[in-house]
């Protein structure tokens, strides 16, 4: 073991939660050398939204080292200078194979190891393939998915070569809404096709996905669902050129895109720590069962204390949070002192097109619409109450101001009572301003 590295903090993993918690072991008091970042990523951490969204523009297009974290909660933005200002280590490039928990010992791909006291696990998900599940012909070129800035370029080039060009969707959810408006903006024609009777299922009413679907369908987006791709023809040189559905349609295709998901990354892990709900099981302090181990981000299952159970959440806010949450708690520890346990408010957003909506709290229950949801309004606007046990649980709104959707985060926090739902339907908006 002479030839190991040894650093008092490791983070693995380079994504949204590695950038904030290196920021909030920097606010908290840190020596040079102590932290050091392991990213199999060739770059510093960046926000990783702006893939699916800005990065994907004709005109305008994000580029780094504009999205580098912390900006996308209104914070600096931290450049590859500022770790090295700070004196962390960015081991970047760097694929972690093994983890033996029990000797704190990681191992890279080209056999270095690398030694802590204690370990932030921040490794994130990685995007389901078409290919996991045998699909015929998923191994075609230009079918994309969208994960890391690596995929976002090759997307990009794509989008350059096949101008014009015929794309399809495979996916409902984020990355399949986003990016068809994406590359809508970029003038292909775009079909989404997706199993489920409405898109975002996981989140949105029927009549919330039915404004979208119109919406999208009236910027020229075609929209198939109720079936799946379950093939793809391609030329001889290798590029995809149809979807086969399992309707039996084809769909001639330049350009794939498939969002069908994510899994947490914890292989590594199996075995030497406490799992629970697909993640690694922590507390509100997302410390798990083994002594110097934290689970950060998508791959951490903690209490949720609002709701009262135990869930794991995959979203750039909660990844954000929750590194910050695990920093304070670490450096807490340290001083002999205690720290509040994690509260968390879920909250969900999206921007597509001229659109951008915010959700706070929990989809169940339920619903009441009100405002104007009608897809071809000038400037639609419209949100959404989930009301359980006679208290609203959780609120939805499109195109809200700032004020407006702060009023919403607060109506899902507070969980204010409701007896009649005639009556928050027709206060709407006027309701979550008054609480």
């Amino acid at each position: 073991m002479a030839d190991a590295k040894h650093f008092k903090y490791i983070i693995l993993g380079g994504g949204v939660a590695g950038g904030y918690a290196a920021r909030e072991f920097s606010k908290l008091g840190l020596n040079p050398g102590e932290l050091a970042i392991i990213s199999k990523e060739a770059v510093a951490p960046y926000e990783r939204p702006a893939l699916s969204k800005a990065y994907l523009f004709p005109q305008g297009a994000a580029r780094l080292p504009g999205f580098h974290v912390c900006v996308g909660s209104g914070g600096e933005r931290l450049l590859p200078e500022w770790y090295t200002e700070k004196g962390i280590e960015l081991i970047l490039s760097t694929e972690i194979v093994k983890v033996d928990l029990a000797s704190k010992t990681l191992t890279s791909a080209s056999s270095t190891n690398f030694t802590y006291d204690v370990l932030i696990i921040a490794t994130g998900s990685t995007v389901i393939r078409l290919s996991d599940f045998g699909v015929q012909g998923a191994n075609a070129n230009n079918i994309f998915y969208l994960r890391e800035i690596d995929d976002a370029d090759k997307l990009v080039a794509a989008i350059q070569a096949k101008k014009d060009g015929k794309a399809v969707i495979v996916g409902g959810g984020y990355i399949g809404l986003e990016c068809a408006a994406a590359l809508r903006i970029n003038n292909l024609d775009v079909t989404m096709v997706y199993p489920e009777p409405w898109c975002m299922p996981r989140l949105f009413t029927p009549e919330i996905a039915a404004f979208y679907e119109g919406y999208y369908a009236n910027k020229g987006v075609k929209i198939i669902k109720g079936t799946v791709a379950v093939g793809f023809d391609s030329n001889s040189n290798g590029d995809v050129t149809a979807v086969k559905l399992k309707d039996g349609r084809v769909l001639d295709a330049d350009i794939v895109v498939v969002g069908v998901g994510a899994k947490p990354l914890v292989t590594l892990f199996k075995g030497q720590v406490e799992e629970e709900k697909g993640g690694i099981k922590t507390d509100g302090f997302f410390k798990t069962n083994v002594s110097g181990v934290y689970a950060v981000g998508d791959v951490a299952t903690f209490p949720m204390k609002m709701y009262n159970e135990i869930r794991r959440v995959e979203h750039v806010d909660h990844s954000r949070k929750s590194a910050e949450q695990a920093v304070k708690a670490i450096k807490a520890n340290e001083e002999g002192k205690t720290i509040e346990e994690y509260d968390y408010l879920p909250f969900f957003y999206s921007r597509s097109f001229d659109l951008s909506w915010q959700f706070y709290g929990d989809n169940v229950g339920d619903t009441i619409l009100f405002g104007d949801s009608d897809p071809a309004s000038a400037k639609p606007k419209f949100g959404s109450y989930w009301i359980k046990d006679s208290k609203i649980v959780g609120a939805f709104l499109e195109s809200g101001s700032p004020d407006e959707n702060k009023a919403i985060a607060k109506v899902a926090k507070v969980q204010p009572p409701v007896q009649d739902l005639e009556l928050l339907k027709k206060e709407g908006l006027a309701f979550a301003s008054k609480i």
